[in-house]
């Protein structure tokens, strides 16, 4: 029914392993196959291509469902529907990324506003770029890099507009960030016309339930344990929660406790709940938390 497309390049794995957990795994022959599928009546084909292509070919209707960044969405000016954000970057889950305005360590500038005009400017991100200064009332230089950005300064450029997640390779490169444009992270885009066909928007409404599940578990796990009446209150003292823990009675007396925890502090926590009383303490892997 849909045809979806995913990134390639620096978000496929991550966007990969996220398919996989949502019951949605991506089979390719190879991993240079640039088209795929998926066991799931709901999508009929998949193809695996770069990220800044994506918005251009939903807009157009070659496929009805992608995945893509909101820089390359502003890039190019696509108009696409927004299902939903995917906070997920090439190196985990939980945060995007930024795309940012660096110059030299040596460099007089602080601000984007500080940089002299015509100022030369090497960027993939040549419209958002441009657009950033003119608003700015700067005249700038701005040049389209074909990769390799950070290597041009300052020979041959005198800053240049890159995506970051942590900047430390642009500080590895002698650089420093003094401005960020735009903040991004993946996104579920839909082709408009596809989004108004009711059988289509229903799918669509599924898959994104199913990816937005994967990322509410992602670094979660479920608690499961037993406790006595008299230690019911000390131990619910120590359970976390995302919401409210669940509580059952148990047919010889006591009760069966559940709930959903950060896998970060686990190793803390099941001692803290043996001290306190719990008993039978299962720590199991959880897929998806759709609320």
């Amino acid at each position: 029914m849909l045809k979806l497309v995913i990134p390639k390049g620096s978000l496929e794995e991550q966007t990969l392993r996220l398919f996989e957990a949502a019951g949605l795994t991506v089979r390719r022959s190879s991993v240079r196959d640039y088209h795929g599928s998926i066991d799931d009546d709901r999508i009929e084909r998949v193809s695996v291509l770069r990220p800044q292509e994506i918005p251009t070919y939903v807009a157009d209707g070659l496929f009805d469902l992608g995945i893509t960044g909101q820089d390359w969405i502003a890039e190019t000016g696509s108009d696409v529907e927004v299902l939903t954000s995917l906070s997920y970057a090439k190196t985990g889950t939980g945060h995007g990324t930024n795309i940012v305005l660096a110059v030299p360590n040596e460099h007089p500038a602080n601000s984007a506003e500080e940089m002299p005009e015509g100022s030369r400017i090497s960027t993939e991100f040549v419209r958002i770029t441009e657009r950033y200064f003119d608003g700015l009332g700067i005249s700038v230089k701005v040049a389209w890099s074909y990769g390799a950005t950070e290597a041009k300064v300052p020979e041959i450029v005198d800053a240049i507009v890159d995506v970051t997640e942590t900047g430390s390779t642009l500080r590895a490169h002698g650089m420093k960030i003094i401005e960020t444009l735009l903040t991004s992270e993946p996104v579920l885009v839909a082709n408009r016309e596809a989004a108004d066909d009711p059988a289509k928007r229903a799918a669509m409404d599924d898959i994104t339930t199913l990816l937005l599940g994967a990322l509410a578990a992602e670094g979660r796990v479920l608690i499961k344990l037993n406790v006595s009446e008299a230690h019911r209150d000390a131990v619910l003292a120590v359970v976390p929660s995302m919401k409210a823990p669940t509580i059952s009675p148990l047919a010889n007396g006591g009760y069966a406790i559940e709930t959903v925890v950060d896998k970060r502090g686990v190793n803390r926590l099941i001692p803290e709940l043996k001290a306190a009383g719990a008993t039978d303490v299962l720590e199991l892997p959880i897929t998806k938390i759709v609320p």
